[in-house]
């Protein structure tokens, strides 16, 4: 195996700055990966819903769940270890799967990113609506909803356009400040526990069905969707070869470690009212009798991890469509960056009032802001599921191109593939009820609607094809 560098960049226009250049290091990498799971999210609902069908054996969704995305996070790697680029597996389908596979993947993933940054909105608003209740600022109605979600969706659009860095140093304070919030509660309750602590029940699986266990590994194989968002910012971060696979790895196995850890510990202090559980953490906090005003600061906490996977999306967002503006195959009006931030200031400034319209445009509706993060963060996970499975097929066929052997690359496409199968097969057999039922629907019509544009583009601009994926993209070749 060699060890040659080729590097071949597209032309920027001559007015064109391009992005940062190493802007971004290590812990800031992590950051963005991290913001992308919102874990603090995730532990305050998740555990409660997959308890009812696992029950004891929550914790082990949570831990196969952790293996399948480290076995995408694998199959992502092999092409972050020698490729850096803005588009994210945009790029990385191309060099496996040709052009349409690549316009597949990016679509597919902008969807992802679109749908949890807009779901994740409706979270944030619930959590810090009721934080500003708490300490008595009385926000309430439709109309208290309108205005949270434009004011928190201009900030995240604000952080965005001001710089990657500063959205990645903003993402990773405030996930620092939900996670220690949730840590702390945690810990205490284990030690509130006394001897009742170690729960051998848990481990032996005691009453646990192995299909229970299965189908709560769906939804926790969705409280990871994001995590590999650090390789979206190939074209900004220092040394990226190295630090974009350790970020999206070691945020994957930090993370599963985490959610493990509190499923453990809500099944201990809560037990069966676990899935009876409206707000599972403000339950936890009341039994180890924690102080009336740990329950704002938890509420601020959980909204901060929400507000955190509004930016992160959006940061992929604006790159990946950033590349494909370049491309010529999104208008070309998007691939250009602001002459002095060097951020992707058209494409956010598209997306980001969208991402704060959907919310907005269903509490307009009457519908309840839960079901506003439900069914928005389902729609997005959809595109996820597609965008990984595609760049977990790519990967073989990309290292065999450039004559890399890796044995353990074909295990990892296998169970990647599977898991995301899985997943999308549970969520649309049986088909569920009404709105659910309608919204693979809506994504396969969106979906549709951007191969529709890729036949315009190959039909009046087939120069365009052959370069898609290609932009802005370095190559190492032959590295093990």
């Amino acid at each position: 195996m060699s060890s040659t560098e080729t590097t071949t960049p597209a032309r920027p226009d001559a007015n064109e700055s391009g992005l940062r250049r190493g802007a971004m290091g290590g812990a800031e990498l992590v950051a963005q990966a991290i913001a992308n799971i919102a874990p603090s999210a995730v532990i305050a609902f998740t555990a409660a819903a997959i308890f009812v069908t696992a029950g004891k054996g929550t914790w082990l969704s949570f831990a196969l769940a952790t293996v399948v995305i480290l076995a995408v996070g694998y199959c992502i790697s092999q092409f972050a270890k020698r490729r850096a680029s803005a588009g994210s597996l945009y790029n990385y389908a191309a060099a496996g799967l040709g052009p349409f596979g690549a316009f597949l993947t990016g679509l597919t993933l902008v969807i992802g990113c679109f749908g949890i940054a807009a779901g994740s909105l409706s979270g944030a608003v619930i959590h810090f609506g009721a934080f500003l209740n708490q300490i008595g600022v009385g926000i309430s109605g439709v109309a208290g909803q309108v205005l949270i979600a434009v004011v928190l969706g201009g900030l995240a659009a604000l952080f965005t356009v001001w710089g990657v860095r500063v959205s990645a140093r903003v993402s990773l304070v405030l996930e620092i400040v939900s996670v220690t919030i949730i840590t702390i509660l945690l810990v205490i309750a284990l030690a509130n526990a006394g001897p009742a602590a170690f729960d051998p029940s848990q481990f032996t699986l005691e009453g646990v069905e192995p299909q229970g266990v299965a189908i709560g590994m769906v939804l926790a194989i969705l409280g990871f969707v994001g995590f590999s968002s650090a390789d979206a910012l190939g074209r900004e971060a220092r040394n990226p070869f190295k630090a974009i696979p350790r970020a999206i790895m070691w945020s994957a196995l930090g993370v599963g470690v985490l959610y493990v850890f509190a499923a453990y510990t809500q099944v201990v202090v809560l037990g069966d009212k676990l899935g009876e559980s409206i707000s599972p953490l403000d339950d936890i906090a009341t039994i180890v009798g924690l102080p009336s005003w740990f329950n704002p600061v938890l509420n601020l906490g959980i909204a901060a991890s929400f507000f955190a996977v509004v930016v992160a999306p959006l940061n992929v967002i604006g790159r990946i469509v950033y590349v494909m503006g370049k491309e010529g195959v999104a208008p070309k009006y998007l691939g250009t960056t602001h002459a002095k931030l060097l951020t992707p200031h058209r494409a956010l400034l598209v997306f980001a009032p969208l991402v704060i319209l959907v919310p907005v445009v269903l509490y307009l509706f009457g519908v309840d802001a839960n079901d506003v993060l439900v069914w928005v963060d389902t729609f997005g996970t959809f595109g996820y599921m597609v965008a990984y499975a595609a760049v977990a097929i790519a990967a073989p066929i990309f290292l065999r191109r450039m004559g890399i052997k890796n044995w353990l690359v074909w295990p990892c496409v296998v169970v990647a593939v599977g898991g995301m199968a899985y997943v999308f097969w549970v969520n649309v057999v049986p088909v569920p009820a009404f709105p659910l039922n309608i919204i693979p629907l809506l994504f396969l019509v969106a979906v549709i609607a951007g191969v529709g544009r890729y036949a315009w583009v190959k039909k009046n601009r087939p120069d365009v094809i052959d370069a898609i994926g290609s932009t802005e993209t370095d190559v190492l070749e032959g590295i093990g």
